[in-house]
């Protein structure tokens, strides 16, 4: 989501005559967006900020803003701690940013009165705060700027916006907002003007996708599983298909129909489990058992036998024992997940857990299950990805491979070269990498400009994170 919000705000300053630049310190103006859902992504935005405070003294005229979750959350406090920010605007307020930036840049006032503010605020909630987010948001994505030279292999299209779950750890109902959800046509016009730009994938996005819901003036509403339909159905074209994030409880099989009937909607599912312990489930306000978690997988599965599924855990929650933490284990072992997002709990200010329940999980209990989770999805990834050798996948290739490629494209023989060897061997050969519609991350060799295209891929070794394999070359084709 904070990839697409950065995208469209880097559009909408392209088209008022702002340029992108590579070097930071070339730059007039430095935005960074940011998210409030772990500690660790913060702690680098204050990291990135005090960085800039010598260039600020030097260069009053630099303009430094802070957009996303964490100007929502923080508010105008952050001006006490890093008086440097110029500017701060939230989630819900992205289009009013290209002004903000303008304000800044001309203003020779004093700092204090220069300082431009936009954010949703308590009031976010309220029904004509909502009518407001609606209209000025929807401007926001359907101004998008498409160039041609720009790479449109992949994209995103938001189809919500915020989240009404109001998890007990999460912060995001409050820096989002409610859901909203945006009109259908609007959505499909979209993802066509993003293939006929040459976009291969589109993925679409929403904090709990599955929810999308749009009540039409008449009364009628369309749901995700229509929307999949319309846009497979509408857009010809597009080779894949995809969307994140889906919530659980509130999965229907007409929506796992249309993923099963629709041939280029990809079967890949990214469903948050957070925890295998009713207790915690309850704590953390999730709505749903594990016995229902386990359900929806069944029906995925039964839909879709070759469907990949990807989840979200969190360890050391409040009050979490080892049982519960074990029942975690378990699951993890029994659902048999692509992968999995495994992190420490961490009190977030602003949310409810954070004055409900006491952080009474020692940290060194929390890095203990971190690792050992970890350890039971890699051991599951691993057995999952090796039976994939032999076969042939379809892979959209993204790019250049880097460190991962340095897990091992050899032989077994060679997998204990040193560096400078290795080094050696990647300069005669190009890592390319992609991903399967399953989301499997999959590297070969190739060229680079095979970035964009989808081929096919014979894999030959398999690592608990990715697969590795030989472009398959089809007779006349290039």
């Amino acid at each position: 989501m904070n990839v697409l919000d950065s995208e469209l705000v880097l559009g909408q300053l392209r088209a008022h005559g702002y340029e992108s630049v590579a070097d930071r310190d070339r730059a007039d103006v430095i935005l960074y967006n940011t998210c409030s859902v772990r500690e660790h992504a913060e702690q680098k935005v204050w990291s990135r900020l005090g960085e800039l405070r010598d260039r600020k003294k030097a260069d009053p005229s630099l303009v430094i803003g802070v957009i996303g979750c964490m100007a929502e959350r923080d508010g105008p406090s952050l001006f006490h701690r890093f008086p440097e920010v110029d500017l701060l605007c939230g989630p819900g307020e992205l289009d009013k940013l290209v002004g903000l930036v303008h304000n800044a840049a001309i203003s020779n006032g004093p700092r204090k009165s220069a300082r431009q503010v936009a954010l949703m605020g308590a009031a976010v909630r309220r029904s004509s705060t909502l009518a407001a987010a609606e209209d000025h948001l929807e401007l926001l994505d359907l101004s998008r700027s498409i160039s041609p030279g720009d790479d449109f292999s992949q994209a995103y299209v938001r189809i919500t916006r915020g989240c009404n779950k109001f998890c007990t750890y999460c912060v995001v109902p409050f820096t989002r907002g409610p859901e909203v959800h945006r009109p259908p046509q609007n959505i499909i016009d979209e993802v066509r003007r993003l293939a006929d730009a040459g976009a291969k994938e589109v993925t679409l996005l929403g904090q709990t996708i599955n929810h999308y819901a749009f009540v039409h003036g008449d009364g009628r509403t369309t749901t995700f599983a229509e929307l999949l339909y319309a846009i497979h159905e509408a857009v010809p074209h597009l080779p894949r298909l995809r969307f994140v994030t889906s919530f659980p409880r509130d999965f229907t099989d007409e929506a796992l129909a249309a993923m099963r009937d629709c041939e280029r909607i990809c079967r890949y599912l990214h469903v948050p489990a957070q925890s295998g312990s009713d207790r915690i489930l309850k704590a953390m306000n999730r709505g749903y058992t594990v016995g229902m978690y386990r359900d929806f997988l069944q029906r995925a599965r039964e839909a879709m036998p070759d469907i990949c599924i990807a989840s979200d855990f969190i360890v050391g929650f409040p009050s979490e024992t080892e049982e519960d933490f074990q029942q975690t284990a378990q699951l993890v072992r029994d659902c048999r997940f692509k992968n999995s997002f495994i992190f420490k709990y961490s009190p977030r200010p602003g949310t409810v857990a954070i004055d409900r329940f006491a952080d009474d999980v020692p940290d060194e209990a929390k890095r203990r299950r971190n690792g050992e989770l970890l350890a039971v999805q890699q051991q599951v990834s691993v057995e999952s990805n090796r039976q994939m050798i032999g076969k042939t996948v379809e892979v959209m290739v993204q790019g250049e491979s880097k460190l991962v490629s340095r897990q091992s494209t050899y032989p077994a023989s060679k997998v204990e070269l040193g560096w400078e060897q290795r080094g050696a061997m990647n300069e005669r050969t190009t890592q390319m990498i992609g991903r399967t519609r399953g989301d499997l991350v999959v590297c070969f060799d190739g060229e680079q400009s095979l970035k964009g295209q989808i081929l096919d891929v014979e894999i030959t070794d398999a690592r608990n994170l990715t697969l590795f394999g030989r472009a398959v070359v089809t007779a006349g084709v290039e």
